[in-house]
């Protein structure tokens, strides 16, 4: 069953019925098919490129479907933003490497080119477009009935006037839904029910006891007067300030993101029974700067005077993707929501596939609806970030810019030290997270002090230039440059030469505990994890297709308990809903914390603090021990992701500080951030799941076939091979990158970038990349294309430091 026949339950309707789900039944408070939703009114502008390629994905799928129903359904008129900034004109550059690394077809575009598309622009605003010939227009309404008439004649009924006002469940599963129609109410049974609600979303969900994180916004949308225009170009957007534009015949229609924050309360939404609930009263003060930027740009509407305007109602989510997935607390209850008609078509695929198959073909990681923390369901919470979010819809953004507000929203025991030592922090999960410490000032102004002393006997320039490779400052483009600090360099050597202590908090910790407990995650993960208490094991999680969901360090406490570091609130969804009877799955996270203690004087540091033997042959690497470190009761792990000496310190939450205090007082440590930790763990090549590997990928390829043991039954274990067509490598690059840049060869576009850093140790940028399995042997050469200009780079054995291990197990 599907609740709402808006485009995506249609679309939904249309792709189970395609596999074979004929017994579906699609409920629509509404009438049929302009139900008043957001279907109802939507502009359907479909521009494709996105920097996340999930999201690109769905909507070049949406593209591709929507093509084939007809012109009437979707018109390919092509999509072209324009820069009237140079800050913009660079970012086009950056967009169109997104569209290369995801397999979009694009071009930029000088001026002249752009006017040829769109002759209306004002040639001095304009310094360069962004093309896309595949982009394009979809009719909503049509593109919804089209795909329900091809469900209905696979066996699915829709069935208009059908108000849920209950979601019937026992036993923690679905049974159904209770529905008004014409003033009657009855229960309809189902054993799936799929809200397709859009901004209705959080009332249904409401009724199955699910917080559904969405938050409706008005956004105004207005039409020219008659204009004399030429042919129509493609749709067009003005980003620079928050300004969208496509042709209806002789007017121009214009969408706006500018105005003020309008966000409207479940109770404000009009009823169904109107004629359409989804657009409230259109607020002329609001648009009337708009249309003066709009005429500015496109001096011919200056000729009208902007008509037919509506506020029109969109689901907006605390990180800008939708909500798909399962309910953790009602077996059979989905969402597809917070979905625009941009993704429709590529959403209810990827969800039928998950209904039908188990598995989506496209990573979904980003979209699933139980990767929110507690923390970040509250309604302030979603109301404040779901309005930052339309505030910034077409900001350009930075791939570490963090989010203003709320802030602090969690913080570890040792914030306050932290803080004191000027940390500079961004935020992850709702953590504040430490990218270094002004305090580390004086180590690195050490640092280079003792590198210019190297190199006393030759002249100032050559010292000064002695000095670089040591910072990487100057193989960083002012992009690059931005949320970065040089005294990352310090954190790194600091590392690398003593002793540092990195908040290692945020990082999900997990209980699984009972009888079964050993047996349960041997069934779940790919390594053996069934080994004597006080070891501690490296292991994945697939899905049913051998598809990479997380990676996990699993620590045997005793016989029945096991502490799991994981991922996040997905890896604590995924255990939990496939947890027997007997078996417990517990978050920790919040009563506990973690401090890394890693560095070649690790050991020096931390055994005159504890009543622990630290020595490597009474605590061996990949080893676990519970002891104290002072006053402080520790479960002390010997594992680095740093690749130096070390362990993580996991107590409580209310010793954490007392544990910072502790391992400071010696006076060796110093304090580290997370842009040293990405930097030391690129050299040894550690992987970071959902960015370096998602379930798109499988172990061989990403590297990681010795956390498979074959000889054992597993999740996923039966869709593996280990023939494979590409792999992920590292590139040495001539210039530090950011992630998601397209890698070329031959002239020709073969994979793309996840992770990049400068290596401090080994003096040189790196750049992870799914390659080509032809392209992945050391010593070949590519391009990385970093905001259109090319970046040589070449592949490199991986680990890049200490490929002996003999740093980690000293």
């Amino acid at each position: 069953m599907i609740v709402g026949a808006g485009i995506v339950g249609c679309a939904l309707a249309d792709e189970l019925t395609e596999r074979g789900w004929t017994d579906v039944t699609v409920l629509e408070q509404g009438p049929l098919f302009a139900a008043g939703g957001s279907s109802s009114h939507a502009p359907g502008l479909v521009f494709q490129t996105n920097p996340s390629k999930t999201m690109t994905e769905f909507a070049a799928y949406t593209v591709r479907k929507y093509t084939g129903l007809g012109e009437h359904c979707f018109r390919q008129v092509g999509g072209l933003e324009v820069a009237t900034t140079p800050e913009r004109w660079h970012d086009l550059h950056r967009k169109h490497g997104w569209a290369e690394s995801w397999g979009v077809e694009a071009r930029l575009l000088d001026t002249a080119a752009c006017l040829e598309l769109w002759p209306s622009l004002d040639p001095g605003k304009v310094f360069g477009g962004f093309h896309v010939p595949s982009d394009g227009l979809a009719a909503a309404v049509a593109c919804g009935q089209t795909q329900a008439e091809r469900a209905v004649e696979r066996g699915a009924r829709f069935l208009p006037g059908h108000t849920v006002v209950g979601v019937e469940q026992r036993g923690g599963r679905v049974t159904g839904v209770t529905v008004t129609s014409a003033g009657e109410y009855r229960t309809v049974p189902a054993d799936v029910v799929v809200c397709a609600a859009g901004f209705w979303g959080p009332s249904i969900g409401k009724m199955a006891g699910l917080n559904v994180p969405l938050l409706p916004l008005a956004h105004q949308y207005a039409k020219s007067g008659p204009l004399k225009l030429g042919e129509e170009g493609p749709i067009l957007r003005h980003q620079d300030r928050d300004l969208y534009f496509r042709r209806h015949g002789d007017r121009i229609g214009i969408g706006s993101y500018a105005h003020r924050p309008m966000p409207v309360a479940q109770d404000e939404i009009g009823p169904r029974s109107t004629t359409m609930p989804s657009v409230q009263a259109f607020t002329e003060e609001d648009f009337d700067p708009a249309w003066r930027d709009a005429v500015e740009l496109l001096p011919v509407l200056a000729e009208s005077k902007y008509e037919d305007g509506i506020n029109g109602i969109f689901s907006f989510t605390p990180d800008g993707f939708p909500l798909i997935g399962e309910a953790p607390h009602l077996d059979g209850f989905w969402l597809a929501e917070a979905v625009w008609v941009t993704h429709s078509a590529g959403v209810a695929r990827a969800l039928a596939e998950v209904l039908v198959d188990g598995h989506s073909r496209i990573d979904l990681h980003e979209c699933e609806l139980n990767r929110f923390e507690q923390a970040q369901l509250s309604p302030a919470f979603v109301e404040e970030r779901g309005r930052q979010n339309f505030v910034e819809v077409y900001d350009i953004i930075h791939p570490l810019q963090p989010m203003e507000s709320p802030r602090p929203l969690r913080t570890s025991p040792f914030h306050p030290r932290q803080q004191e030592l000027g940390g500079f922090f961004l935020e992850g999960a709702g953590w504040e997270r430490p990218h270094w410490f002004e305090a580390n000032v004086p180590l690195l102004e050490d640092l280079v002090r003792r590198r210019r002393d190297e190199h006393a006997d030759v002249p100032e320039e050559s010292r000064s230039a002695a000095v670089e490779p040591l910072l990487g400052a100057a193989l960083r483009d002012e992009w690059a440059t931005r949320y970065w600090s040089p005294v990352a360099a310090a954190e790194s050597y600091a590392t690398r030469e003593s002793v540092a202590l990195y908040d290692m908090t945020p990082l999900k910790r997990l209980e699984v505990s009972g009888p079964g407990a050993a047996a349960f995650l041997q069934r779940m993960t790919t390594n053996n994890v069934d080994k004597k208490p006080g070891s501690v094991t490296y292991t994945l999680l697939l899905d049913v297709k051998g598809g990479i969901r997380s990676d996990l360090t699993v620590a045997r406490l005793d016989e029945d308990t096991f502490q799991v570091g994981a991922n996040g609130n997905l890896d604590l969804d995924w255990l939990a809903g496939h947890a027997p009877g007997g078996v417990r799955v517990r978050d920790l996270t919040p009563g506990t914390c973690c401090v890394g203690v890693w560095g070649p004087r690790a050991r020096e540091l931390v055994q005159g603090l504890t009543d622990m033997d630290l020595s490597h042959q009474n605590f061996r690497y990949f080893g676990c021990k519970s002891g104290y470190v002072g006053q402080v009761p520790v479960l002390a792990l010997r594992v680095s992701y740093v690749g130096e000496l070390g362990w993580e310190l996991y107590t409580t939450a209310d010793m954490g500080l007392k544990l910072w205090d502790t391992l400071w007082a010696p006076g060796l440590a110093v304090a580290a951030g997370r842009a040293a930790f990405n930097s030391l763990r690129l050299e040894k090549g550690y992987r970071l799941w959902g960015v370096d590997m998602t379930t798109e990928h499988n172990p061989y390829e990403a590297g990681l076939a010795f956390a498979v043991k074959d000889d054992k039954d597993f999740v996923g274990r039966d869709a593996l091979t280990k023939e494979v067509t590409r792999k992920l490598v590292p590139l040495l690059s001539t210039e530090v990158v950011m992630g998601k840049e397209p890698v070329r060869h031959g002239g020709r576009t073969v994979g793309y970038v996840t992770s990049a850093a400068y290596g401090h140790t080994i003096q040189r940028p790196i750049a992870y990349a799914w390659l080509p399995v032809e392209l992945t042997e050391p010593g070949t050469y590519v391009d990385i294309s970093y905001f259109g200009r090319r970046v040589p780079a070449v592949v490199a054995a991986e680990p890049l430091y200490d490929p002996g291990m003999e740093k980690i197990r000293r």
